[in-house]
């Protein structure tokens, strides 16, 4: 297969400019920890190249490799897959803690191992979760600015456009990346500054409105989301507790918040399918009860689903609710991309799992007030998409009427 740097260098130019300048805000001598997929290293090292114009003191790339990975799958011995490489998170821990930046490329094959023992995969997946949790803290408490952006890859797009021949589906998913990164723009930072205020101007409306629940209807779904106590909406570009302001997510179309955790009733049903660790879960169906899901069942994937919100306590509960217009540039796309960064920007959804500390009033918040606000903690954080051209979602308030947020997937406020 034809690799990355097939790709025009005006897309790799323009999404590293974008992923130093507007995703991290990479500040003069500050250090960039940079996660990517050997199929990314175009990409990687033009973001390392103008992350030193801006300034960097240091970029400590740290690659992963897919063939690697599954050798791992294929021969490696069965207590091998409840370690992981704690000293490394150790080390990235340090140096979130030191001030660095924290920047991951995506890109790699989305079904790298679904042809692998799902259960082995599971543990693998856990064992990586709980060593990373310390360093992730930085990131899920929004101590550091971080971002993510993804690079178009031959595997990746061979799975998006199965029918395609190599280059076409490479040029194609190359195409949406761009658009959706608003790269079709003449100037796509200026771009961005204008999409972020729009997503400000949304996230001060719902945190004046203080509403209590938000209550989703659709096909198959009425939800009544409880949000937590204190809770903060927020999108787009955000103000890191280090004091930079950075966009987490390239793309990004969302308004998010952190729901309460006990406080989730009644019936959803997933609109797209998720791509999970390898595995397409589709038509995901769960009942809630006291925050709780008592059921979750899919038409495919089931066994994965279920290993999923079976991961800990917390896995079976919310931990982030955010709102999308159907008309996001995602959606448009008119395709799948297997990747929640992406697919998550298509449509209104929910996450399983810990919650975001950095959507709660107050600063420094220890786990038990994080707790005591509503706030969940668990080992996973997945995404998953509720919401399609059908979707209703009012505010709720004790004592008084529902407000209209959106109707057949559009915001109407």
């Amino acid at each position: 297969m034809r690799d990355t740097t097939e790709l025009d260098g005006t897309l790799i130019e323009g999404l590293a400019r974008l992923a130093v300048r507007v995703g991290l805000n990479l500040q003069p001598e500050q250090e960039l920890v940079m996660t990517a997929p050997t199929s990314a290293l175009p990409l990687a090292r033009a973001i390392a190249e103008e992350a030193y114009r801006a300034g960097a003191k240091l970029v400590t790339p740290i690659l992963s490799d897919g063939e690697m990975t599954r050798a791992r799958f294929a021969h490696g011995h069965d207590a091998g897959f409840d370690a992981a490489p704690g000293w490394l998170y150790d080390g990235m821990g340090a140096a979130y803690g030191a001030g660095a930046a924290r920047l991951a490329l995506v890109g790699e094959d989305p079904f790298l191992l679904s042809d692998q023992d799902s259960t082995r995969v599971g543990r693998a997946n856990k064992a990586n979760a709980a060593a990373y949790r310390p360093a992730l803290a930085h990131i899920s408490e929004f101590r550091i600015n971080w971002s993510i952006i993804a690079c178009p890859t031959a595997a990746w797009a061979a799975r998006i456009f199965p029918d395609l021949p190599e280059a076409e589906a490479l040029a194609k998913l190359a195409a949406s990346i761009a658009r959706t990164a608003r790269l079709d723009h003449a100037d796509p930072v200026a771009a961005w500054a204008e999409h972020n205020a729009a997503l400000a101007r949304r996230s001060a409306m719902l945190n004046e409105a203080r509403f209590d629940a938000l209550h989703f209807r659709g096909a198959g779904t009425d939800l009544r989301v409880g949000l937590a106590d204190g809770h903060l909406w927020q999108g787009g570009a955000s103000p890191a507790k280090n004091g930079v302001i950075c966009n987490p997510n390239i793309p990004t179309e969302e308004v998010f918040t952190t729901p309460h955790a006990a406080k989730v009733e009644g019936v959803v049903r997933a609109t797209k399918p998720l791509s999970h660790h390898g595995t397409l879960i589709e038509e995901i169906e769960m009942r809630f009860e006291g925050g709780r899901a008592v059921s979750a069942t899919a038409s495919r994937g089931q066994d994965v689903l279920s290993q999923m919100v079976g991961t800990d306590e917390g896995a079976a509960r919310l931990g982030e609710v955010a709102l999308v217009p159907h008309s996001s540039p995602v959606s448009q796309c008119g395709h799948l991309f297997y990747n929640t960064l992406f697919d998550e920007n298509a449509a209104s959804h929910i996450a399983m799992g810990q919650c975001y500390a950095s959507c709660l009033e107050g600063s420094d918040l220890t786990p038990e007030e994080i707790a005591a606000r509503g706030g969940n903690k668990s080992l996973i954080h997945v995404d998953w998409m509720i919401g399609d051209g059908r979707t209703d979602v009012d505010g709720l308030r004790d004592g008084a009427d529902p407000v209209p947020l959106m109707r057949a997937g559009e915001w109407v406020v």
